[in-house]
């Protein structure tokens, strides 16, 4: 396992929203508590599974600001904002404004319109990221994920980020879900670049191919099983059943993507809280679905509604 000051278990935090499609701001720190006493180390907001992309800049500082008070009670939570859109310009007005409201670090998606961009321009273009908003001690995680983005980072790029931006650059959270790709992460870096899997089902298999920890979207649920592996790892421990049961479950909630919808689903029926709703292009779950989704999942996770 790879140690770093960012290592451990990450939510990648749902946003709460009410029926209009506007934020409960009211919810976003008793929600990220709940992660916190769930066993996260730390949260990702505005993420993939945040909805992050359907946010206006304003909309995001008002929930970066809200997110803020979860540090009352649960001062230790590491927070991570996902600052990445197409423009250059706002990226780093948006990850100059997250580590000026104090968070950990961010995460950043590549600028995915541009497709056919080469690691040339993908490396100039986090470069002036870099240089323009990230603080000398500040820490960016690079988003991998071309099965969504269409874009993504290649071992030579990273490696290039890496050599110019020692501290800075801090690592990569892999959502390719790309078993291959994540021990080639592994061999080239090993503890040189902190590696956090974005698919649950991998979590042990990363783990011990020198990955940091993990940022996931079930972790919104099933976050205490995954700190459990986390830390029988860390202790050099077995941790085959509990992999067992969190592959489970997180090919369960692979039937129902997009996961946002499910999720929120889930924790308003199993957790107690607020119905809270998607933005379009998402729609919220028709109730047949629900009810299916509920149904199965509750009886293989133990789990139970309130």
């Amino acid at each position: 396992m790879s140690r770093s000051a960012l290592s451990g278990v990450y939510a990648a935090a749902v946003t709460p929203l009410t029926v209009d499609g506007s934020p409960d701001l009211g919810a976003v720190a008793p929600f990220l508590g709940f992660l916190a006493s769930s066993g996260c180390h730390g949260v990702l907001l505005l993420g993939t599974t945040g909805e992050g992309p359907s946010f206006s800049p304003a909309e995001r500082e008002s929930l970066w600001r809200a997110a803020l008070k979860v540090r009352e009670e649960h001062p230790d939570l590491r927070l991570l904002a996902g600052t990445g859109t197409p423009s250059l310009s706002e990226s780093i007005d948006l990850t100059r404004l997250a580590f000026d409201l104090g968070f950990d670090g961010v995460v950043t998606v590549p600028p995915y319109y541009f497709r056919n961009a080469t690691d040339a321009g993908l490396f100039e273009w986090f470069r002036q990221l870099i240089v323009a908003a990230v603080p000398r001690d500040g820490f960016l995680l690079g988003y991998h994920f071309p099965g969504v983005a269409g874009i993504g980072f290649s071992l030579d790029l990273l490696a290039r980020l890496r050599d110019a931006f020692p501290v800075q650059f801090a690592g990569i959270k892999d959502s390719s879900h790309d078993r291959e790709f994540a021990q080639a992460l592994g061999e080239r870096f090993t503890s040189d670049l902190s590696v956090f899997t974005g698919t649950d089902s991998l979590l042990s298999w990363a783990l011990r191919n020198h990955a940091a920890g993990c940022i996931t979207a079930p972790a919104n649920l099933i976050s205490p099983a995954l700190r459990e592996i986390y830390d029988l790892l860390t202790a050099g421990k077995d941790a085959t059943d509990v992999q067992a049961r969190v592959s489970r479950d997180r090919r369960i909630l692979e039937e129902y993507l997009p996961f946002p919808p499910s999720l929120k689903a889930l924790l308003h029926r199993l957790h107690g809280f607020p119905a809270w709703h998607v933005r379009p292009p998402l729609l919220d779950l028709p109730q047949d679905t629900e009810d299916r989704l509920v149904s199965t999942f509750q009886s293989h996770s133990g789990i139970r509604d309130l």
